[in-house]
């Protein structure tokens, strides 16, 4: 199978041809596809406890906790004790934060029009039934066995 043909390449390639866009948006307000995605999954008015951004993004709570200690030097967000548990700490947006917030909401709303705008509603509802069932062939976990050899036949 050549690589263009495999179905973790495209979606890769896809990614990284979105991140490149997004980035080069990103890099004109002074912040980072990572650091927009970050500010999109912080609640505006209540803060989100920093234990649930990282389930939200698919990230490993190490890297976020690198990632929230820099947009906390930037002046980006601050975090305060969970009113409710004080061993929970909140995050909440500042007002540069609210800020960048609305532009990385206006950038990936653009995007999401463009390709709307160009794609016809049934590929796109193909395209989400298809990556549903990509990932719930992950989720299922059962396409390999646990020394690696291959479980799933076609």
């Amino acid at each position: 199978m050549k690589r263009e043909e495999s179905i973790d390449y495209n979606i890769k390639a896809a990614w990284h041809a979105i991140s490149r866009m997004y980035n080069q948006q990103a890099v004109q307000y002074g912040i980072t596809t990572s650091i927009g995605f970050v500010l999109l999954n912080i609640n505006t008015k209540e803060g989100t406890p920093a234990t649930k951004i990282a389930p939200l993004m698919g990230l490993e709570s190490r890297s976020l906790t690198r990632m929230l200690k820099s947009m906390e030097e930037k002046g980006l967000i601050y975090k305060q004790p969970d009113a409710d548990d004080k061993r929970s700490v909140r995050i909440f947006l500042t007002e540069l934060g609210v800020e960048k917030k609305a532009v990385s909401r206006n950038t990936v709303k653009a995007f999401n029009e463009a390709v709307i705008n160009k794609i016809s509603p049934e590929k796109l509802e193909v395209f989400f039934e298809v990556i549903l069932e990509v990932n719930q062939i992950i989720e299922s976990n059962n396409i390999y066995t646990s020394n690696g050899q291959k479980l799933m036949k076609k």
